[in-house]
C-alpha cells in the first residue's frame, strides 16, 4: 500500500513542478490538445484551470467530458499523463482563489463573467520520473555499449 500511495504522491509533485500540461478534449471524432496552466489541489483530488465560457473545449467537454493531461519537463526527463473526468464550474470564488499572473494575459481581472473553472477529477496516471538529460544519456550509451536496457529512472501506472 505504501507503493500506491508513493506513486500517487510522486504524480502530485510532478503536476505541481511542472505546473502546464496540454489538455486533450474530444469532439466526437478527433482529438485536441492545446496548453493550460494547472492548480493542483491533491486534498481534493482536482486539477483545476481557468477557462474561458467561448471556448471550444467547454462545449468539448460538455458532451465528451474524458480527458487527458500531458504533463511535460523534457530538460528533466519528468512526465505525467492523467486521465479524468472534467466538467465546467461557473464559482466566482473559485475563481478569485486560481487568479494570477498566467491569467492576466486572458482576463483584465478575476470579476470578469467570462472566466470559468474546468476542474478534471483524475481516475488514473502514469509518469515517468528519470534522473536527468545528461545521466541518461549516459546511462543510454553504457547500455548501448553493453547490450542491456538502460535504467531510466521510475515508471508507475496509479490509479488516483
Amino acid at each position: 500500500m505504501t507503493d500506491h500511495h508513493d506513486d500517487q504522491a510522486k504524480v502530485w509533485q510532478l503536476v505541481e513542478k511542472i505546473g502546464f500540461c496540454m489538455l486533450t478534449t474530444q469532439n466526437g471524432t478527433e482529438l485536441r490538445a492545446r496548453p493550460m496552466s494547472a492548480y493542483s489541489a491533491e486534498m481534493e483530488n482536482a486539477i483545476y484551470f481557468l477557462t474561458d465560457v467561448a471556448s471550444h473545449k467547454d462545449e468539448e467537454i460538455s458532451r465528451y467530458p474524458n480527458v487527458c493531461l500531458a504533463f511535460a519537463d523534457s530538460k528533466g526527463q519528468k512526465y505525467v499523463s492523467i486521465s479524468g473526468t472534467a466538467e465546467i464550474q461557473n464559482d466566482r470564488e473559485k475563481v478569485k482563489d486560481l487568479w494570477a499572473t498566467p491569467a492576466k494575459a486572458w482576463w483584465d481581472s478575476p470579476e470578469d463573467p467570462s472566466i470559468r473553472i474546468l476542474k478534471v477529477t483524475p481516475s488514473s496516471a502514469e509518469y515517468w520520473d528519470s534522473p536527468g538529460t545528461v545521466i541518461s544519456y549516459i546511462k543510454m550509451a553504457a547500455a548501448a555499449v553493453s547490450s542491456t536496457r538502460p535504467d531510466m529512472g521510475k515508471n508507475a501506472k496509479v490509479g488516483m
